[in-house]
């Protein structure tokens, strides 16, 4: 948590990692740990799946729809994912942003580059690698959402994610999901410690060096 009575920069905080490895569990404790960041809930053309609920888990929006969002300069990334299209809506962020919340983002490398074009220096990027291919594919398989030929697409797919850890900030091994989201944790807490994103430490340290208070 920062300093609660400095102003701060709110930050977008980038979880990426191969279907399986663990980021949506990492996301999903982050929110229920930390009052002080929201999730970024993306748009996507493919269809509800069972136990999902519209404009909790995604807003889910057709073919059409989308390109029109992408054409009206609406989303702020967005990239092709298993043959549906995912983006996320710029508006939710600047709002968030503004209430004085860091935002989370569960997005692929495709995402967390085109948003650090974007919002750079407010962007950190945490990518999160399974133990082994072994025991990502038997996380796939146990999680029981997919049937055989979406679990053989996503590992055929999660060495092309694994390629671009070089473009992330922090990469972690998520061994034990408890460590993993212990360190992610510490990271968050850094980064918004960091004296650039506290941008009400210039005038709090004039009233130190002038003696004066109020």
């Amino acid at each position: 948590m920062p300093n609660a009575s400095i102003e701060h920069r709110g930050l977008l905080f980038v979880l990426s990692s191969p279907s399986g490895a663990g980021k949506s569990t990492i996301a999903r404790m982050l929110l229920t740990e930390d009052r002080d960041i929201d999730m970024s809930i993306s748009v996507t053309t493919r269809p509800i799946r069972p136990g999902e609920v519209d404009g909790r888990d995604y807003h889910f929006v057709d073919v059409p729809t989308f390109k029109e969002m992408v054409a009206n300069g609406e989303l702020m990334e967005w990239a092709h994912v298993f043959d549906h299209r995912y983006g996320t809506p710029k508006a939710p962020v600047e709002e968030t942003l503004a209430k004085g919340h860091d935002v989370l983002f569960d997005i692929d490398w495709q995402g967390a580059q085109q948003l650090y074009q974007q919002a750079g220096q407010d962007v950190v990027r945490v990518f999160i690698l399974p133990p082994s291919v072994g025991e990502l594919e038997r996380r796939l398989r146990a999680r029981g959402t997919d049937d055989a030929a979406v679990v053989e697409a996503r590992m055929a797919r999660a060495s092309s994610e694994i390629s671009h850890w070089d473009g992330y900030d922090y990469v972690l091994i998520n061994d034990d999901v408890q460590t993993c989201f212990a360190q992610v944790l510490t990271i968050l807490n850094a980064e918004r410690l960091r004296r650039s994103r506290q941008t009400g430490l210039i005038g709090f340290v004039r009233k130190l060096v002038t003696h004066k208070e109020g």
